[in-house]
């Protein structure tokens, strides 16, 4: 039955939601990167109405769900825009599809002798661009089965290919989705704030639009934080350990885990979180050795596939790019940079870039040995936490490497990354000019902002604790 009051009380959602799809439309066919002014208007449009609709209290939870999945949906036949990686992925796909270990060979190593291996090599090598091309691969192995179902699929068909890896990726939000709203739940927290992460334009856009596969990376890792609130930590190991071989950057937190698994007894919340007190698993240190060897073994498995010696040179060479060669959207790399640059005159990222994973390791080992990690509150402020700061300091920062720090803020009351992740669109305004060149002063108004909410943040949190203490000292006395 028509009900006026109804139609009166949803109208302004609705509205959000179809002025919401219609920009999406705009983004994933009728935009290129350099329309920069394009670009800024369509994002800045999609986000305000993506937190107006999360804030809205006339938004139920259903509501939401089905904007999760119709949001994607709209990107499911498009061409990425605003990045060329997927051109790559194919390219491996094809490759172990011809009986080729894909991190054996560069794509450019073929084509400079003119041979192709793969279908429409050609078009894949000009797509995925020269830079691209002349590197090994990098992507871990379950990205690489992905590749492959892609290629046995769609046949020679580009776009199919692309359509694939959108389904997958389109899955494993949904996937996060739904076990983050658990988590939430079990957590005592709101399960509406999932949507801060399942609604967030820039993760629509980063993953499912421009095929980015941390959104499969983060659903195994939520899935295994999942698991391990429940006490399931051998299913947990192993699932922590799929998502390793998706992405490598849950090494990172893998040390964190040491006080979750040994601290006994520390079933208070976390003083920086306005959360209700949550049971935690009864584990021990035998229980961490068992987690740390499930999670060895598998990925060690996972990778056996493409093992060889050859394998084990070029991946690490490979992935000693990120610390020696590559340069983009950095923050304190930048500042060591310029004052290396003064002092010596030429650039030092080959000296600096050896220092950053070695700070990044005390940071971590501080991390793991001064804050308590338990109740696993606290264990995700710690990841949100050492995940910014190592990419605080990495000399290389796409846009999609935020969504970790989204997920994790998710479970969390920082917001600093929710900040970054609308002011990061600012990184692509490189692509404006035709050598894709960055201007320093935009890149120092991105940081700028982070810098500034993410130590109000700080600070605001220190102060409420600090109140706190007071408070409790005088009812004591």
């Amino acid at each position: 039955m028509f009900n006026p009051t109804s139609l009166k009380l949803y109208r302004t959602p609705v509205l959000m939601a179809l002025l919401s799809l219609v920009l999406y439309a705009l983004f994933a066919y009728d935009l290129v990167r350099t329309d920069y002014t394009k670009l800024m208007l369509i994002y800045t449009g999609l986000f305000v109405l993506f937190y107006k609709l999360v804030q809205s209290t006339n938004a139920n939870l259903k509501v939401l769900i089905v904007l999760t999945v119709v949001f994607r949906l709209v990107f499911l036949g498009a061409t990425p825009n605003l990045s060329q990686d997927f051109y790559r992925f194919i390219w491996d796909g094809r490759m172990i599809l011809e009986g080729f270990n894909p991190y054996l060979f560069t794509p450019e190593s073929f084509i400079s002798l003119g041979r192709f291996p793969v279908a429409q090599a050609q078009e894949l090598y000009n797509g995925m661009g020269a830079l691209n091309a002349s590197h090994f691969t990098n992507y871990p192995p379950v990205k690489q089965f992905i590749f492959m179902i892609a290629g046995l699929i769609s046949g020679e068909n580009i776009l199919g290919a692309a359509v694939v890896f959108r389904v997958f990726i389109i899955l494993a939000d949904i996937g996060t989705l739904v076990i983050g709203m658990k988590l939430l739940k079990r957590l005592n927290m709101p399960t509406k704030h999932i949507f801060w992460y399942a609604l967030n334009p820039f993760i629509i856009i980063e993953l499912t639009g421009n095929l980015h596969f941390e959104g499969i990376m983060i659903f195994f890792l939520v899935l295994s934080l999942y698991l391990l609130q429940r006490g399931d930590w051998k299913t947990a190991a192993v699932v922590f350990a799929v998502s390793v071989a998706v992405k490598l950057l849950p090494l990172l937190i893998l040390p964190l885990f040491f006080k979750f698994f040994v601290r006994k007894n520390a079933l208070h919340a976390a003083p920086d979180l306005e959360t209700f007190k949550v049971d935690s698993p009864n584990l021990n240190f035998a229980h961490l050795l068992g987690f740390y060897s499930i999670i060895g073994i598998t990925i060690l498995l996972l990778f056996a596939p493409f093992y060889s010696s050859e394998f084990v040179h070029n991946y690490a060479e490979t992935v000693g790019l990120w610390f020696s060669t590559f340069e983009f959207n950095a923050s304190l790399y930048y500042l060591a940079r310029e004052i290396g640059f003064a002092i010596t005159g030429y650039n030092q990222i080959a000296i600096i870039g050896k220092f950053i994973p070695f700070l990044t390791l005390l940071m971590v080992l501080l991390f793991t040995f001064s804050r308590k990690n338990n109740p696993l509150q606290d264990l995700m402020v710690s990841m949100l936490f050492v995940v910014s700061i190592y990419f605080f300091m990495s000399t290389t920062i796409h846009p999609w490497y935020l969504a970790t720090l989204i997920i994790l803020s998710v479970f969390t009351n920082y917001k600093f990354p929710l900040v970054w992740s609308f002011v990061i669109i600012l990184s692509y305004l490189a692509y404006a000019n035709s050598r894709n060149t960055e201007n320093l002063w935009i890149i120092a108004l991105e940081y700028t902002v982070v810098y500034a909410v993410f130590f109000w943040e700080l600070f605001k949190k220190k102060t409420a604790q600090w109140q706190s203490f007071k408070l409790k000292s005088f009812v004591f006395l």
